[in-house]
């Protein structure tokens, strides 16, 4: 069974930063993509950023140039954070780590990111 173990949600202030963990554990198959959505109250979950099968990220285009996302595979855990600059009360939402083969999708289950003006 597969398990996304996310961490690092909170509140910060404006202007403040914030980074994501989420670490994937169990069995599964050759990851395509793996990387962060968030849902606001009363909107659509939407993708922040994400990391290909080849190396390469995808962003939003709310979030580019303030975050960052990396992924390690220490000790054959596949980890990926996202570190979260100059982050605005537009970004408050639960975030999901997502973690995608080329026949499963799975989910964290979510952790809150609250930004206070």
């Amino acid at each position: 069974q597969v398990q996304l173990v996310e961490s690092g949600g909170g509140l910060v202030q404006a202007g403040g930063s914030l980074r994501l963990s989420c670490a994937a554990s169990g069995s599964f198959l050759r990851i395509n993509t793996m990387g962060w959505y968030r849902q606001a109250p009363g909107q659509q979950r939407e993708l922040v950023a994400r990391c290909t099968s080849d190396g390469s990220t995808d962003y939003a285009d709310s979030v580019k140039g303030r975050f960052t996302i990396s992924r390690s595979r220490e000790n054959a855990k596949n980890t990926v954070f996202l570190h979260m600059d100059s982050l605005k009360p537009e970004d408050t939402a639960v975030y999901y780590c997502n973690l995608a083969t080329a026949y499963q999708t799975y989910w964290g289950q979510g952790t809150q990111v609250t930004v206070s003006s």
